[in-house]
């Protein structure tokens, strides 16, 4: 656990323009788990700042973002999982089949 003077920072970040993703890892009893906050960068004067509110321009690049960061969640947990599955069962896991 860091001291309170080390600042924790996201274990990896994911940007496109002024849209801004951040991953968190927190260690749970059920393994690591991550957590995801957006944010739209913005400049007021000349200090940039950020919200956690998004315009209807914004929209398309936030899907983009979230894309990404579930995609690089996805891998992390495949490291993680995929190889105790496979040296379990000696071959990949298999997803079931969406009832769509």
């Amino acid at each position: 656990m860091p001291n309170k003077k080390e600042k924790v920072k996201p274990v990896h970040e994911v940007r496109f323009g002024r849209i801004k993703a951040a991953i968190w890892e927190n260690e749970t009893q059920n393994g690591t788990m991550y957590n995801v906050t957006l944010c739209r960068l913005y400049r007021d004067g000349k200090p940039w700042k950020d919200s956690t509110s998004f315009g209807r321009d914004d929209l398309p690049l936030v899907a983009k973002v979230a894309d990404r960061v579930h995609s690089w969640i996805f891998e992390q947990n495949q490291g993680q999982n995929g190889s105790q599955s496979q040296e379990q069962s000696g071959s990949p896991k298999e997803e079931p089949e969406a009832p769509f």
